[in-house]
């Protein structure tokens, strides 16, 4: 994929958007990738692949395998957020298999996201490296009073987590600061397990530092990507810090 059509993605995908229910955070399907056609070697080995991530995930959040050989291989991962039960992770790997299918139906490349979990799936071997490919914000529309602390509380914040996470078997970590007040600003950051330990810090730092000039005195906002994610808001979103 070229840096360019990277660059426009990144630029076009600053926005504004409220998580309703089930339905996914955003998804990508490669048109560089090429095409697949229905009941071929390639759609099997797919439907192969999609099922080993559903039945690997589960038990400890995070799956990536292969299936197929040859021209019909195909490789993918499904990442679960760290604070979910194996029964949401379960459930949330299905939907994202099925809706994937359904909205890149002849993708060789796809990534879908939800809230609970990642999924993506390619042609190309891409385990172990860092996914800038696809990069996306998510923004909460209420504005801090007092930017300027807020920003760095939240740098402070999510910094702090990421040097937890990257030396961490799950990469990832969740926590809370006090603010002014009795208020809190709590916080998530997460990569795909198949990086290595310094390219998970990486890609988190490179998350953090994109705050600035996507999310600048805002209450929460998510920078979300292919490898990596990070999260914060003013009201507790995770199920365990």
């Amino acid at each position: 994929m070229s840096s360019s059509f990277t660059i426009n993605v990144l630029l076009s995908l600053l926005f504004v958007q409220m998580v309703i229910g089930a339905d996914p955070l955003y998804h990508f399907c490669s048109t560089t990738s090429g095409n697949f056609t229905p009941y071929s070697p390639y759609d099997q080995s797919l439907n192969k692949l999609l099922g080993n991530l559903h039945y690997k995930t589960p038990p400890n959040g995070f799956g990536m395998g292969s299936a197929g050989h040859y021209q019909a291989q195909t490789f993918g991962l499904s990442l679960c957020r760290g604070d979910v039960s194996s029964e949401e992770c379960g459930s949330c790997v299905v939907n994202a298999s099925a809706e994937i299918r359904k909205r890149c139906p002849k993708n060789k490349a796809a990534t879908i996201w939800y809230d609970h979990c990642l999924l993506k799936h390619s042609n190309n071997n891409f385990f172990g490296q860092i996914d800038n490919h696809i990069k996306f914000y998510l923004l909460n529309t209420n504005i801090i009073s007092n930017p300027t602390s807020f920003n760095l509380a939240t740098k402070r914040l999510l910094s702090g987590l990421a040097n937890t996470a990257y030396t961490d078997p799950k990469m990832y970590a969740a926590g809370v600061i006090d603010l002014e007040g009795s208020k809190k600003l709590y916080g998530l950051v997460q990569c795909t397990r198949d990086l290595s330990s310094g390219d998970c810090k990486t890609c988190l730092e490179d998350a953090i530092s994109d705050l600035p000039s996507c999310c600048d005195g805002r209450q929460g906002g998510r920078v979300v990507g292919g490898s990596c994610n990070i999260r914060y808001e003013t009201y507790s979103f995770l199920n365990v810090v």
